[in-house]
């Protein structure tokens, strides 16, 4: 299973790592989502990340509206940044 974004989902790997406040990589979050040490759109909710994802994946990956919502819906979250601590 590849590493994946833990807030938008997106395979990570080299080029795409997020960066920490002192400069190294973070192997947790992408780089469109995680910048500096924080999170690019830190007011951002779960259903606009989940909206996104679904319109990135239909241009993308050329998936339906109905396939990539339901994708999006059961992937995101799950994610670190998403997951309710109760």
């Amino acid at each position: 299973m590849k590493k994946r974004c833990q807030s938008c989902g997106i395979p990570l790997g080299i080029g795409f790592y997020g960066i920490n406040a002192d400069g190294t990589i973070n192997e947790e979050y992408c780089k469109y989502c995680f910048e500096n040490g924080e999170f690019r759109e830190p007011n951002l909710t779960l259903e606009e990340m989940i909206g996104r994802s679904s319109a990135n994946m239909v241009d993308d990956l050329n998936m339906t509206r109905e396939e990539a919502e339901k994708l999006a819906t059961g992937i995101i979250p799950t994610l670190k940044r998403w997951r309710v601590v109760t």
